[in-house]
């Protein structure tokens, strides 16, 4: 069945004077088990000229499962959807990937490069999925069921907590965090789609003006991949953050806010 794209509540609009003609778009994409929610913070610290977006996929954050997506292409496909629906005739957004976000963001920058202006590649998954233990332990359909069910579990929130937050957030933050696997349908299915075979088949990324984004301290998805993505994004300039684990976006949420916006005027002057 296919439902109609979800587009998030507008978090941040162009204010002071600044309209269509002066902004930067930025349109946020979650990592997986998550939703638009992550980001909400981010906004509160944004300057005037990003007009900032964040979006909910199908199956995340409680919008309904679409049977017709099948594949990252598909989802992709779906993304581009909702970029139509930020372009207003402006510049087309910059897109902010993050964990499976990049990855699908990265799938639509290969196939379709003129649907984004430009991409923000945020600790993406695809590099060494062979190598790496998440995805072998994630291999079948009961594991990855139980693993969402134990994220989203009430009494096991305080280890997870430590665990997932090395550099604190507000508890409602990180509660409304792990209710996001409550309500994730599609957990289960990225660790399908996203595998070896698709990364292997991306186009090099060579029209897209690119940044490669990674927390110096990421435990989830080390900053060491971003040599495994040199062939897909040859063009992109990678930034290391010191001190970021892998959810800056909900612990450093005013310094990610600086630095997103900082590359996202990057690479639209590039555009």
């Amino acid at each position: 069945m296919r439902v109609a794209p979800r587009i998030a509540a507008r978090i941040r609009s162009p204010v002071n004077g600044h309209d269509a003609e002066s902004h930067v778009t930025i349109v946020a994409v979650h990592g997986n088990g998550g939703g638009s929610t992550r980001f909400a913070r981010v906004a509160d610290h944004l300057p005037a000229r990003i007009r900032f977006e964040a979006i909910d996929l199908p199956g995340f954050n409680g919008v309904p499962v679409d049977d017709d997506l099948h594949s990252v292409a598909d989802y992709a496909d779906h993304l581009a959807l909702l970029l139509d629906a930020h372009s207003d005739g402006a510049a087309r957004p910059i897109v902010l990937g993050h964990g499976i976000g990049g990855s699908i963001a990265l799938d639509l920058a290969s196939r379709r490069p003129n649907t984004l202006g430009g991409l923000i590649l945020h600790a993406p998954v695809g590099a060494d999925l062979d190598t790496r233990l998440i995805p072998r332990v994630m291999s079948t359909r009961p594991v990855r069921e139980l693993a969402r069910r134990l994220l989203s579990a009430r009494l096991a929130r305080p280890l997870w907590r430590r665990l997932t937050f090395p550099n604190g957030a507000p508890r409602a933050d990180t509660d409304a965090f792990f209710e996001g696997y409550r309500n994730c349908s599609s957990f289960g299915q990225m660790f399908e789609i996203i595998d070896v075979d698709w990364f292997a088949g991306l186009d090099p990324v060579d029209d897209v003006a690119s940044v490669l984004l990674w927390g110096e301290n990421d435990r989830v998805l080390k900053a060491g991949q971003t040599a495994g993505f040199a062939a897909k994004v040859p063009e992109a300039r990678t930034v290391i953050e010191p001190g970021w684990d892998h959810f800056p976006m909900l612990e450093q949420p005013e310094e990610y806010a600086r630095v997103v916006a900082d590359l996202a005027d990057e690479l639209a002057a590039a555009h």
